[in-house]
């Protein structure tokens, strides 16, 4: 019995927004854009292909006076639209740069 109900837990409590509060596009030279993102953000973005023919979103949000630099990897249930001012934010007050990545479904 305990097995059934972690189940049901596990589908209630871990779920993303359907569909995500982001969409990652192409511009007309190649060049990947996750709307809401600004130049003044400092903040660079690849698409990576990995070997099992997945895409990987690698964001780095860099801080002028880092000598650190986080690597922040999601929980599946992470809508990484959302999360923005979070990484705003632990640049700003951590003064480090943020490296994030994510698989594309």
């Amino acid at each position: 019995m305990g097995n059934v109900t972690s189940s049901v837990a596990a589908k209630f409590t871990f779920f993303p927004p359907n569909p995500p509060t982001y969409n990652i596009y192409r511009e007309e030279d190649g060049r990947p854009v996750f709307p809401g993102l600004t130049t003044d953000m400092n903040v660079e973005m690849n698409l990576l292909d990995s070997k099992g023919g997945n895409k990987i979103v690698a964001m780095f949000w860099r801080h002028p006076f880092a000598r650190f630099t986080l690597l922040y990897s999601h929980g599946n249930v992470a809508d990484l639209g959302q999360m923005h001012e979070l990484f705003i934010e632990l640049r700003a007050h951590l003064r480090v740069n943020v490296m994030r990545y994510f698989w594309l479904l």
